[in-house]
């Protein structure tokens, strides 16, 4: 496998590099970034810190805080929409965990238990 290259326009590709600012972020999901740092003190995103200290955001957070602001919008506290999503990320891992164990096949029974 060829060494991976670390030119800038790689990190395009990558859905976790902190490419954009809170004010970008915010434009993108038409939200303020008043509900982007409300997100962070919920811990259901935290940004990055660019060397300057602002907020940076991946793109995989954006998707989040968008899901967050759908919820939001329908209704739902932040505060629930927050817990929701978290729950919803850990059902969606133990699925995947639980699918791969299924396909490993049955465990051979142990000695101890024969």
């Amino acid at each position: 496998m060829p060494p991976r290259s670390t030119r800038p326009a790689d990190n395009l590709d990558d859905d976790d590099y902190p490419a954009y600012t809170m004010g970008r972020a915010a434009e993108m999901l038409d939200t303020t970034p008043a509900f982007l740092r409300t997100l962070g003190e919920h811990r259901l995103i935290t940004p990055l810190r660019s060397e300057g200290g602002h907020r940076r955001y991946s793109r995989y957070q954006l998707r989040i805080a968008a899901r967050a602001r759908e919820l939001v919008d329908r209704g739902t506290p932040i505060e629930a929409a927050c817990r929701i999503i978290i729950l919803e990320d850990q059902l969606e891992e133990a699925q995947r965990i639980n699918e791969q164990l299924r396909a490993q096949g049955p465990e051979p029974p142990s000695k101890a238990s024969a």
